[in-house]
């Protein structure tokens, strides 16, 4: 049995998708619903159970020595939440538990870790796990400071007689892809600009605040969500490799590029405007990322990550424009 919490979300739902056309059978998501859209994310999926996230640890202990892998990728993952206690419980004591439960009963645990751990890259975006280069970083919201705290915790318990059989945190960097409808202003700059341009408005980027960058030039790792699924089912392919992994395309573009990519797979002449990036997050905004992807590489894994123009096509024409926009 393989359980996956946030299941129901953005990279959770594509994780199941794939899992479900691989074979896998006894599939269990726990996640909420809500009162949006979300549940046309797990629509097309026929799953074992699905267990709202307060049941999840007597789901757990009910079926102990059943439980083969725990994929987590459920968290509070908006950048710009701001309850830092709520934001505790479910980023850092919540997979806390769920660590010491596998370590427990024998069971893997891959999780989501993310990008937004690195703050503005003044120290780079290397992978390592060294306590000194954790200690380092300096996220720029309670979101990334909670994921840097729990692989920090990792650091700690991997040292420790008792750990899951296998184990891997993945930094998720600029994610896009089918399923993430339900994230609203969170959700990539992809189904943003596509959406203004299917409406006949021009796309809109926001214009740079730093003279070494010119509009719409902000650089970031953007990565589709099939290629982070394909890395997490070789972990599963994989039960030897344990570690923290970068989980990016290792290759920066800019946000223009982005906009030009929707519109020529749209087959449309760009049209952008420029607008003043909001105060409230001018400050905190980066400016620069791209994943370092030797580690994971090392690793073992050698497929080619799909390039921007190729990835962002596939998402416009086979999701965007498609009469069904869910995988």
């Amino acid at each position: 049995m393989i359980v996956v919490t946030g299941g129901a979300g953005f990279i959770g739902s594509n994780l199941v998708a794939a899992l479900e056309a691989a074979g896998q059978r006894d599939l269990v998501v726990c996640d909420r619903l809500g009162q949006d859209d979300k549940w046309r994310n797990i629509a097309k999926r026929d799953l074992a159970d699905l267990i709202a996230p307060e049941a999840l640890f007597d789901f757990l202990e009910a079926r102990k020595g059943t439980i083969e892998t725990i994929f987590h990728m459920g968290a509070i993952s908006a950048t710009t939440a701001t309850d830092a206690d709520l934001i505790v419980s479910a980023n850092i004591d919540l997979p806390q538990r769920l660590w010491h439960w596998c370590a427990a009963n024998g069971a893997r645990l891959i999780y989501a870790s993310s990008a937004a751990t690195y703050g503005d890259g003044a120290q780079g975006f290397s992978d390592s796990m060294n306590a000194a280069d954790l200690a380092a970083l300096r996220p720029l919201n309670a979101y990334g400071w909670s994921k840097l705290a729990f692989d920090r915790r990792v650091a700690r318990f991997v040292g420790q007689a008792a750990k899951p059989p296998q184990w891997a945190g993945l930094r998720f960097f600029n994610v896009y892809g089918p399923n993430e409808y339900h994230k609203g202003g969170q959700m990539s700059v992809v189904p943003q600009i596509y959406n203004r341009v299917a409406a006949g408005q021009p796309a809109r980027l926001f214009r740079s605040h730093r003279p070494d960058y010119p509009d719409g030039g902000q650089l970031r790792d953007f990565i589709a969500v099939e290629d982070c699924v394909d890395v997490m089912l070789w972990l599963h392919a994989n039960p030897t490799v344990s570690g923290l992994y970068n989980c990016g395309t290792g290759a920066s573009r800019s946000f223009h590029d982005l906009a030009n990519a929707v519109f020529r797979a749209l087959g449309q002449e760009p049209d952008i405007e420029f607008i003043d990036t909001p105060e409230a997050i001018r400050g905190k905004y980066q400016y620069f990322t791209q994943a370092d992807m030797a580690k994971l590489r090392r690793a073992g894994y050698d497929r080619q990550f799909t390039s921007l123009e190729a990835g962002v096509s596939r998402y416009v024409l086979d999701y965007l424009a498609a009469e069904d926009p869910y995988r």
